[in-house]
């Protein structure tokens, strides 16, 4: 490849100015094993904070590694092909190197082949992606569980307490109230490393420019959408109809797309690229399940700046959609589900924790409980204590934004009423 030493040099010469201490540590830099024979692959959104997370560990670790960003413009076009030449040119740059970073990987075609050489060569990887097809797909089919999947998301709210030195620990007046500021903004503004870090950052260009490499190098070129439009179209709409029931059937025929099936792919997409994250419903039937779902953005930032976003501000919807992804970030995948329970015209609950078939935890989320009327108390209430009797579950919580906690009980049920930044703030 043209100029390949002087991109992989410049690319080195980026980690050299990386300043460790000034960076927020995160609690899935303990998932990563630099010890282990298997690829360590930390997978999320674009801008979630994967590379900065990887080098912070291999630098404070103090491993000899080598380094390449896949997601380079300069090397766009690398091939299978290239590959070796890299890996040559990276011992050149760095000498002799035990574990290599390998940033966005999934950009170059047929790269599972050079991983998998790279792992019977004994060599500790480090494996950065944009979309879970890296696992579900082309990792898992060559390395058969040869690796470890790390996922990470923007900042939580913890995070951004962390970031922004905000007081989570004190009782005091001053305290509470500036943590409950802190979450009114969060809500609202989310949580993307960089403009958190960087706050004269400009916003709407900077979540602009975001969303469309998602769309387009994430999806489009990556699955080789014919209907691009069709696409983006439906990318907005679930933004604004986030924390709300649709089935596929609905959205085809509110869009005008074609087919159903073109809807469960463009849907599987946009979900694999992290854009949303989507919860099934939860049933003891199998065929209801597949039914409806309800969407969240992956950050509370693309809930206004999208296309034609509906302005609304939606503070209850906003803090079901933050307590959504909390309960992601919380959750082992591996035998961890997240649904939500809705029995048409008669309750619904937001959030249903299940672990290995068992329902282990019920979760309900509203704003402002402080004076809640008949019809808000009935709602929350009793949509927790029927879902309780429903799915035999007796650990309910219901978080507020506002209004008082401890412990309500309501037709032999007890409920814990928690304060959303102390629930956000618990782990």
């Amino acid at each position: 490849m043209k100029n390949l030493k002087r991109i992989l040099e410049s690319q080195r010469e980026e980690l050299e100015h990386v300043d460790t201490g000034l960076l927020c540590t995160r609690k899935e830099e303990q998932e990563v094993d630099l010890n282990s024979h298997l690829a360590q692959v930390v997978i999320g959104v674009r801008r979630s904070g994967k590379s900065t997370l990887c080098q912070k560990v291999l630098i404070e670790k103090n491993v000899p590694f080598a380094y390449v960003n896949f997601d380079d413009e300069r090397l766009r076009n690398a091939k299978t092909d290239d590959l070796d030449d890299v890996l040559q040119m990276l011992y050149e740059i760095y000498g002799d190197f035990t574990h290599l970073f390998l940033d966005e990987v999934q950009n170059v075609k047929d790269w599972p082949l050079f991983v998998n050489r790279l792992l019977r060569q004994q060599i500790r990887l480090i494996i950065t992606g944009s979309n879970a097809n890296l696992l579900s797909g082309e990792l898992a089919t060559h390395l058969t569980g040869r690796y470890h999947k790390i996922e990470l998301f923007p900042f939580s709210f913890a995070e951004v307490c962390k970031m922004n030195h905000i007081d989570t620990v004190s009782g005091s007046v001053r305290a509470i109230g500036l943590r409950q500021h802190a979450l009114s903004q969060y809500i609202m503004e989310g949580g993307f490393p960089e403009l958190i870090a960087v706050p004269e950052t400009n916003r709407h260009d900077y979540l602009q420019s975001l969303l469309k490499a998602i769309i387009e190098k994430d999806i489009c070129k990556r699955y080789k959408v014919r209907y691009k439009k069709t696409l983006s179209d439906l990318a907005n709409k679930m933004l604004d109809w986030f924390c709300q029931e649709k089935s596929y059937n609905d959205i085809t025929e509110e869009l005008g797309i074609q087919s159903v099936h073109t809807t469960k792919n463009y849907m599987e997409y946009l979900q694999n690229a992290y854009l949303l994250y989507v919860l099934p419903k939860f049933s003891l039937k199998s065929k209801e399940k597949t039914m409806a779902r309800k969407a969240y953005a992956i950050d509370p930032a693309f809930i206004d700046e999208h296309d034609n976003a509906l302005l609304t501000e939606s503070y209850g919807l906003r803090l079901e959609n933050v307590v959504a992804l909390e309960i992601a970030r919380r959750i082992h995948s591996d035998y961890q589900q997240l649904y939500y329970l809705r029995k048409e015209r008669e309750y619904e609950v937001d959030f249903v924790v299940v672990e290995r078939n068992h329902v282990q935890e019920l979760v309900q989320v509203t704003y402002d409980f402080s004076n809640p009327s008949e019809k808000l108390y009935k709602r929350e209430i009793e949509g927790l204590t029927r879902g309780s009797v429903a799915t035999h579950c007796d650990n309910l919580t219901l978080i507020v934004m506002y209004g008082d906690t401890g412990t309500i009980e309501h037709n032999g049920k007890k409920i814990r009423v928690v304060n959303a930044a102390d629930w956000l703030l618990e782990h």
